[in-house]
């Protein structure tokens, strides 16, 4: 064994006695951090809790820029939590109303616009935009305009959609259609489906949605409520039973009358099966769903999009933005509420649209996520996302197209929905089924504005 010198010894124990006196003083290790005398320790981050409807691919997509913003903001820690459908997710908030177990913010859809504010439970992002001097020149117009009430904007714009004609190019050009000059028309689209409509292949298919009523009498400049649409003053009355309308379902049942139309009932979701497997040759869809619909022909023909069709005689008009934005609950402290706004503002960026637009298939809510590479590189693989683009852009702003504001908006589509199936089924004739329909929707209008008063 090696024999220590005095000197070495005197070392040793003066090493030894050094690491005690350390470790008795709590003396931090190499690596560890200190507080400094008379300073506070760091803070927790600020919790923000974003109630979402997004599943599927959609959810993990969310969930990415959620990481990526807590990544870039050490004092801020966004939680989502994945609410169900955007009803469910509504239901849930009303439910929490008057207590503190409800979210920071919410992603509520459009529809949901007119009672979010009736809550009397969330705060404006005017407010937040007003005390920086945001700038929200680059927002979309039409979505802006859509989500903009008495001059402000009372939440923040975030996936954004609207619904266009998709077509089989393929089928197309076996029936001797050009493929590069889809119908525009209603009178075109009911001589296509007749064209297309052979070999085990039915020529269209539009599922039973509201929402696709909804769009057909905006594009005709028609407005579904009375008082503007619910925009000057809250709508007392449907006007769902409108020249508009009816001219709609007399098309659309005509054509399931000449066999070259199928009705495959309420769910879109069946129609892009149908439209996937070759059954039908044209469809109405989302322009969220254009990634899922290209990628489910892929390597069976080629999917075409195009405008939303009108009658030849029909008004001026355009698209509704549909899809959902982000409320502020007003219940929340300051400090939690101007954190949830950071991340508003980061959902809200060109990279971060560019990204959600690019993997989603929604609308960028800002015109400036045009200009970023990804989206570029974007349009030239997927070239059917510019005809979204382009209808957008080229929608006339009026009162139609901003988009009507009620209360029972859900309720409203269901009722539209009966309509069109006792439609299509033969029960009733299109004024018959719309003025029923009008009648109910204006009762529950009625009801639900006596409780808000």
């Amino acid at each position: 064994m090696k024999r220590f010198g005095k000197r070495s010894f005197a070392l040793l124990l003066l090493s030894c006695f050094m690491l005690i006196s350390a470790a008795c003083s709590n003396t931090p290790a190499a690596g560890e951090t200190t507080v400094a005398a008379g300073s506070k320790p760091a803070q927790d981050p600020v919790k923000v809790v974003w109630w979402h409807s997004m599943s599927g691919e959609l959810g993990t997509v969310a969930d990415k820029l959620i990481s990526d913003f807590n990544a870039t903001h050490q004092d801020i820690q966004v939680e989502g939590v994945f609410q169900g459908t955007y009803d469910e997710s509504l239901n849930k908030l009303k439910a929490s109303l008057g207590s503190k177990s409800g979210p920071t913010m919410i992603q509520v859809y459009e529809i949901g616009s007119r009672f979010m504010m009736d809550t009397k439970a969330i705060r404006p992002v005017q407010d937040f935009m007003d005390a920086e001097a945001y700038d929200i020149s680059s927002l979309e117009p039409n979505i802006k305009n859509y989500y903009t009430f008495d001059g402000k904007l009372h939440s923040m714009p975030f996936n954004s959609s609207n619904p266009i004609l998709y077509y089989n190019k393929d089928a197309f050009k076996a029936a001797g259609l050009d493929p590069e000059n889809p119908p525009k028309t209603y009178e075109e689209v009911a001589e296509a489906a007749k064209a297309l409509t052979k070999g085990g292949q039915t020529g269209a298919s539009f599922a039973i949605y509201g929402w696709f009523m909804e769009q057909f009498l905006a594009n005709q400049g028609a407005e579904l409520l009375n008082n503007g649409n619910g925009r000057n003053s809250p709508a007392t009355a449907s006007q769902v039973n409108n020249a508009a309308a009816v001219k709609t379902l007399e098309w659309w049942k005509k054509m399931l009358d000449d066999k070259v139309l199928l009705n495959l009932g309420r769910k879109t979701d069946d129609t892009k099966k149908a439209f996937a497997a070759g059954q039908i040759a044209m469809t109405l869809d989302s322009t969220a769903s254009l990634r899922g619909i290209v990628s489910a022909a892929e390597g069976k023909f080629e999917v075409g999009t195009a405008f939303l069709p009108k009658p030849a005689d029909g008004g001026e008009g355009g698209v509704i933005i549909g899809g959902a934005s982000l409320w502020m609950m007003n219940n929340k402290s300051e400090e939690e509420q101007q954190a949830a706004w950071e991340f508003m503002k980061y959902l809200a960026e060109p990279q971060t649209q560019a990204y959600w637009h690019v993997n989603t298939g929604y609308f960028p809510v800002t015109t400036k996520a045009y200009d970023e590479p990804l989206v570029k590189e974007n349009l030239e693989k997927y070239p059917q996302f510019q005809t979204a683009v382009d209808q957008l852009h080229q929608t006339k702003a009026n009162l139609a197209t901003q988009g009507a504001v009620m209360g029972v908006f859900p309720e409203a589509r269901q009722l539209t929905e009966t309509a069109i199936e006792e439609v299509l089924n033969g029960q009733k004739t299109p004024q018959e089924a719309l003025d029923k329909a009008a009648q109910e929707i204006s009762s529950k209008i009625e009801t639900y504005n006596k409780t808000v008063k």
